[in-house]
């Protein structure tokens, strides 16, 4: 369902309220979306809006990777791209094994349902990821890795569930087929977006006009997740490759002014989605009968926590001799604060009618991530301040 205008300005007045309420208390903003969202929820004027995989992925998430990347430093992620990938790969394989066989076994749920929603609840979410650090404050190393991690796993993810869906459609599938399947939707993803940035800056260099610099970085930011989402190829990548390869030329082919106004549009673009998911998530998550599958969802919410916990440690294991080993106190921030959000909905949203359990998984994905974001959300910036990753307020 469309957002019209009415009900977008209703969303964002709520938005700014629950802005200013956040900030005097002192809570993570996306916290407080999708507590306020819930509670739209049952009042009888609220919006009926439908959060979908095509509002998702066509309206609200190609400007928040866009505008998390544009702010990468190349050369700080190239350090850690062998950290970043491994998580991003080998973890999100392994956090969807944990999730899956504990479904089965202690839910019962189908074998191939189990699997899909192990994949989908295994990758970190970057809009939540981004929203809850930048704003406890994270900085230097270990905002890197949790904001590159939680973009660049995305493309695990979605190839793992393709992979799912296709033994569930009876098709066979070799491990040759999985390894093309991932080198295609990540390469072609990387290659949408190069291409679209390389040509937006060299429009961009040819003026001085800051609003026009504004319009190319927004057309790069839609054109490369859109097309590359349309080729069945991963627009978060193109949306991640676009960003940074803008971001690390805007020096050279962007105008003094013209950078000052894109780093200010950008922010106010990331607020405006980032109000619209959140709120979305609460109403949605409000109306989705949780309590019905209450069991599951505690049993989900333990199995995706004990996956993650998989994940970090024996993964960071790997560097621990290494120049590029991470500290055991980023490792603690990593496990907890890996954090699921839009992307897991959007993955869950978009299963077939005919998946097994498919209403229970998408109910149970709501579960997770209202967890992950109340719960997880809340007690993040707590955390960080213990590890001394962030000054006490």
């Amino acid at each position: 369902m469309e957002i019209s205008f009415g009900v977008g300005a209703v969303l964002l007045l709520v938005a700014a309220v629950v802005a200013i309420v956040t900030r005097r208390l002192h809570l993570p903003y996306a916290v407080g979306l999708v507590a306020a969202g819930m509670g739209l929820a049952w009042l009888p004027f609220a919006p009926r809006i439908e959060l979908t995989r095509d509002l998702l992925f066509s309206a609200l998430l190609p400007p928040l990777v866009f505008e998390a990347a544009y702010r990468i430093p190349w050369q700080a992620l190239r350090r850690d791209l062998g950290v970043v990938c491994v998580l991003a790969t080998c973890g999100v394989i392994l956090s969807a094994a944990v999730t899956a066989a504990g479904m089965h076994y202690f839910v019962g749920w189908a074998w191939i349902s189990c699997c899909a929603f192990g994949v989908l609840i295994a990758a970190t979410d970057p809009v939540t990821v981004i929203a809850i650090f930048r704003e406890a404050g994270a900085s230097g190393r270990l905002l890197l890795l949790v904001e590159s991690e939680s973009l660049f796993n995305d493309g695990t993810a979605a190839v793992a569930l393709s992979v799912v869906l296709a033994f569930a459609a009876g098709t066979s599938v070799s491990a040759g087929d999985v390894v093309r399947l991932l080198l295609s939707m990540a390469g072609g993803g990387v290659l949408c977006g190069l291409a679209v940035a390389v040509v937006a800056l060299l429009l961009t260099g040819r003026t001085q006009d800051h609003l026009v610099e504004i319009a190319m970085t927004t057309v790069a930011a839609y054109g490369s997740f859109l097309l590359a989402d349309r080729m069945n190829f991963s627009g978060v990548l193109a949306a991640l490759t676009a960003g940074l390869v803008m971001g690390n030329n805007a020096e050279r082919n962007i105008s003094a002014r013209g950078r000052e106004s894109l780093l200010a549009f950008w922010e106010y673009a990331a607020f405006l989605a980032n109000s619209f998911i959140f709120l979305l998530i609460g109403i949605r998550a409000a109306s989705s009968h949780i309590l019905a599958l209450w069991h599951y969802a505690a049993i989900a919410i333990l199995l995706v926590t004990l996956g993650r916990a998989v994940v970090i440690y024996p993964c960071c294991a790997f560097f621990f001799w290494s120049s590029r080993r991470v500290p055991f106190r980023h490792q603690h921030v990593l496990f907890w604060g890996g954090l699921r959000g839009a992307l897991a909905l959007a993955l869950a949203l978009s299963l077939p009618a005919d998946t097994p359990n498919r209403e229970s998984v998408i109910t149970v994905s709501f579960a997770v991530v209202a967890f992950s974001i109340l719960v997880q959300g809340l007690t993040t910036r707590p955390l960080l301040r213990r590890l001394g990753e962030v000054p006490a307020a």
